[in-house]
């Protein structure tokens, strides 16, 4: 049974099929802003997660089922069913899980640098994570977490895009941001990635860490109906630093309307 949750506002813009476009850790829906500005003869949907922009902090942690059934909520109540569903690291945890335990909410699925399980070394990192960060603040996690978004050659460069995703991440709550580590530390949806039938496209940065980069091709490889994308040079956050490159890829996928 799933947690109860803070209700986020559900951003809706354009008009055609739906696209639900689920934003990664530390950031909030304007993740997805520079995309959206691009896409074209569809709806856009986006949110904040629990405790990240201007949705609430939850009072008690949370799991990754409980992130799900909340979007499914979310899309069965605003009558956006069913949608194509694009996910990032954590949203692509949360689109993998709403198309294997809700097919019929899911018509095309995309997930975009996501593990299905993370490896011990990960899972260590978000427990110390969650259990640092409310005492420690955000601050001392700029740095790693910047550096995992980010090629070497962008963050010398600097500039508008890596201002701002800086700006967000220290903008962020901490106990949201530790909740959200306690929920990537317990997920393993190797049980249930099996199930999912919808067509999908695996999006990964070329550059991006071993952890991510093996999932994309293990995810693209067990499903029937997949296809795998690589962004270079790009690293966890390709769809910021190669935009051009992930929409291209993106609305092709939907045009098809079927991976191939």
């Amino acid at each position: 049974m799933s947690r109860p949750l803070p209700t986020p506002v559900l951003h809706r813009t354009g008009e055609g099929p739906p696209v639900l476009l689920l934003h990664p850790l530390g950031v909030d829906r304007t993740f997805w802003d520079d995309v959206a500005a691009r896409l074209a003869g569809v709806e856009v949907l986006t949110y904040d997660l629990p405790g990240h922009g201007e949705t609430p902090v939850p009072e008690q942690p949370y799991t990754i089922e409980d992130l799900t059934e909340q979007a499914a909520e979310l899309l069965a109540e605003a009558g956006a069913v069913p949608a194509d569903v694009v996910g990032v690291s954590l949203g692509g945890l949360i689109a993998q899980r709403l198309a294997a335990c809700h097919p019929e909410l899911v018509r095309r699925l995309v997930v975009v640098d996501a593990v299905a399980v993370y490896p011990p070394p990960l899972k260590q990192q978000w427990r110390d994570r969650a259990a640092a960060t409310p005492a420690q603040g955000l601050e001392p996690l700029v740095g790693p977490t910047l550096a995992l978004w980010f090629t070497a050659d962008a963050l010398a460069a600097g500039g508008p895009m890596v201002e701002r995703a800086h700006r967000t991440f220290l903008a962020g709550d901490a106990q949201g941001y530790a909740h959200a580590c306690a929920a990537l530390e317990e997920v393993d949806l190797t049980g249930v990635v099996g199930r999912i039938i919808a067509p999908t496209l695996v999006v990964c940065g070329e550059d991006d860490a071993p952890p991510f980069t093996a999932a994309a091709r293990e995810l693209a490889a067990a499903l029937p109906d997949a296809r795998l994308v690589w962004l270079s040079p790009a690293r966890h956050a390709g769809v910021l630093e190669q935009p051009e490159q992930f929409v291209q890829a993106l609305t092709g996928f939907l045009a098809d309307g079927a991976a191939r």
